[in-house]
């Protein structure tokens, strides 16, 4: 018998869905906030994300990272290039918000777990929510994108 589109949906929306989803935009979006002055990097080894170049250059991968994942051909996010970037770059980013507050190494734990939590997690959900709109995969990558970027946004703003 096959599952319903709420059996499925409810599953997708559980705790699993809700934490990081790009490689690129967490360290893009806390570079932006440390140049912007919300994230206070001075005197951390962490402070050249302040740096405007730094800012810019993030901000152009993050935009081609954005373009890339809607090709047919981009690759699973759990294969291990792209799995090790995310932990990569979700510990430098968690370190980054966790120096900003007198713990560099908590939130580089905290950082390198939720990519692992987030990969996972989203992959699960984006998998699930193409099935419940019968495998239209663009529609649920654009609301990725928006939660990515919605999400990191508020929690530079409330840190």
């Amino acid at each position: 018998m096959k599952e319903s589109v709420y059996d499925d949906s409810r599953f997708c929306f559980s705790d699993r869905g809700h934490r990081g989803l790009r490689a690129i935009m967490a360290p893009a979006i806390v570079s932006w906030a440390a140049g912007l002055g919300r994230v206070l990097l001075e005197g951390t080894p962490l402070h050249f994300l302040s740096y405007p170049v730094t800012r810019y250059i993030l901000a152009f991968a993050a935009i081609g990272e954005l373009v890339n994942d809607k090709l047919p051909k981009t690759p699973s996010r759990k294969t291990p290039p792209q799995f090790i970037a995310r932990i990569v770059t979700g510990a430098l980013s968690g370190a980054a918000l966790g120096a900003s507050q007198q713990s560099l190494v908590g939130g580089l734990i905290a950082g390198a777990v939720g990519a692992v939590a987030g990969t996972l997690g989203g992959a699960e959900v984006r998998s699930c929510l193409v099935k419940a709109i019968d495998g239209k995969d663009l529609p649920i990558a654009l609301l990725e994108d928006a939660v990515t970027i919605v999400g990191g946004i508020l929690i530079v703003t409330h840190i």
